[in-house]
C-alpha cells in the first residue's frame, strides 16, 4: 500500500485470514469494548503466527497508523504476553477475530483473564499493605495539617485499593479508561459499583478523612474474609487511626 492507499483493518484481516501461518487474530483496546469506540479509535490487532512459521506478513511488523496498529508475534510469545505486564487486562477483554486452534486462542485469553489462586493471594496481600500505608499516611498528614500531602496519599490509596479488590476477585485491573466499563459489566462481588466509584472519586479529589475511614472499614472486612488478617494485624495500634472514629 502506498501513502494514498493506506492499509485498512478490513483489508489486513482478509490478507491475514488467507495466510495459513496465521493461527489467531485478536482485537484489543476500545474496539473490543462495546460502547467505547470514538472517531479517534484505531484497530489494535494481535497477529498470532504458528511457532517457527515464516510469512510475508512479517513485512508489517511494527505497522502503526491512525487506522491500524499491528503486533505480529509467535504463538509462544502470545502465550507470554502480559504475563505479567500491562497488556494482561487488554488481552483479557480482547475480542477474537480468528481462532484456528479450535478454541486454543480463546483458552489462552481466558488464562490471562483469571489470576492463579496462589498468585492472587500473594499479590492481594501486597496491595492491601500498600493501601493501608497510603490511608495511614493520608489520615496522619491531614491530622498534622499537611493538606496537599494528605490529598496525594489519598489519591494513591485508590490505585492500591482497586488493585487489591480486583486481585481478590482474581482479575487483572483495567486501565482507568475502562474501569467504569469493567465494573458496570462485571461488578465486584459484595460491592455496589456506583457507591465504590463515587467514593473513589470523592477520595481522589478531596481526600476526605471520614470517607477514607468508612471505606477502610469495608475493605478491612473484605480482606479478613479473604484470609489477609496477618497483613492488617501487623499494623497494630495504627489501625485505630484508619478506622472510623
Amino acid at each position: 500500500m502506498n501513502a494514498q492507499q493506506p492499509l485498512t483493518y478490513d483489508a489486513f484481516v482478509e490478507l491475514a485470514a488467507a495466510d495459513p501461518t496465521v493461527v489467531g487474530l485478536v482485537l484489543k483496546g476500545s474496539r473490543a469494548h462495546e460502547g467505547m469506540t470514538t472517531e479517534h479509535s484505531d484497530h489494535d490487532l494481535y497477529v498470532v503466527l504458528a511457532d517457527g512459521a515464516t510469512t510475508a506478513l512479517a513485512r508489517f511488523t511494527g505497522h502503526r497508523t491512525p487506522e491500524l496498529d499491528l503486533v505480529i508475534l509467535s504463538l509462544d510469545e502470545f502465550r507470554a504476553a502480559g504475563m505479567p505486564g500491562f497488556e494482561r487486562y487488554a488481552l483479557a477483554r480482547a475480542r477474537i477475530v480468528l481462532d484456528r486452534l479450535d478454541g486454543g486462542i480463546a483458552q489462552i485469553l481466558a488464562g490471562k483473564a483469571r489470576l492463579d489462586a496462589d498468585e492472587a493471594f500473594r499479590k492481594a496481600g501486597e496491595w492491601l499493605d500498600a493501601y493501608a500505608n497510603s490511608v495511614y499516611r493520608s489520615v496522619k498528614n491531614d491530622r498534622d495539617g499537611h493538606a496537599l500531602a494528605a490529598r496525594l496519599d489519598a489519591a494513591d490509596s485508590i490505585r492500591f485499593l482497586l488493585e487489591l479488590l480486583l486481585t481478590v476477585d482474581r482479575r487483572p485491573r483495567p486501565y482507568n479508561k475502562y474501569l467504569q466499563w469493567e465494573l458496570a459489566r462485571f461488578p465486584l462481588p459484595g460491592w455496589d459499583t456506583g457507591m465504590l466509584l463515587d467514593t473513589a472519586d470523592r477520595i481522589s479529589g478531596m481526600g476526605d478523612v471520614s470517607t477514607q475511614r468508612r471505606l477502610f472499614a469495608q475493605v478491612e472486612a473484605v480482606a479478613r474474609r479473604a484470609g489477609h488478617s496477618a497483613v492488617l494485624d501487623a499494623w497494630g495500634e495504627d489501625l485505630d487511626l484508619m478506622r472510623p472514629q
